[in-house]
């Protein structure tokens, strides 16, 4: 009996927090916290990125992206990781080489593990609502403005893509 009562709480839990979005906090390359929370309404998009890479020519893509519609309530969040071993040696590091070869202005997390046991809590949240997880840097991941993942894509695709374009267009006021 008791199983079975634990088992219906956790369904209903995990119910309610599915229908609530994705939630989590992030420690801010610039110091504090970004909150997955204060973009509600607004669709996100999430992007593992890295310095080293042969994808990082595409942080000139993601600033693109931003700058055409943050002003229609895009956020586009770059989330450094080192996970593929591609990544600068600190935070310092990473936030230097973006301003002075793609010049991002674009909201920025500290390093931070996006797939596996050390993965950040909301690339946990992801993987369980979705099974996607990072396979290498620049995995794109698109939240609606009801806090819910509307699309992911592989590294391979640019972040100025008519698809990547095409999905922020349907989610924007």
């Amino acid at each position: 009996m008791a199983r079975a009562f634990l088992a219906l709480w956790l369904a209903i839990w995990a119910q309610a927090a599915a229908a609530t979005g994705l939630t989590g906090t992030f420690p801010n390359i610039d110091g504090g916290t970004l909150s997955i929370e204060s973009w509600r309404g607004h669709p996100v998009l999430v992007v593992n990125t890295a310095s080293e890479c042969g994808f990082t020519y595409q942080y000139e893509g993601l600033q693109k992206v931003y700058d055409t519609y943050r002003d229609r309530g895009l956020v586009v969040l770059a989330v450094p990781s080192d996970d593929f071993r591609q990544e600068l040696d600190s935070a310092e590091a990473v936030k230097e080489f973006c301003a002075v070869n793609f010049g991002l202005d674009l909201p920025m997390t500290d390093i931070t593990h996006v797939r596996g046991a050390k993965a950040h809590p909301f690339y946990k949240a992801v993987r369980d609502e979705t099974g996607f997880e990072p396979s290498w840097n620049f995995n794109k991941i698109l939240i609606g403005p009801d806090g819910k993942v509307v699309k992911t894509w592989d590294s391979r695709t640019k972040p100025e893509s008519a698809e990547i374009r095409a999905g922020i267009e349907a989610l924007l006021n």
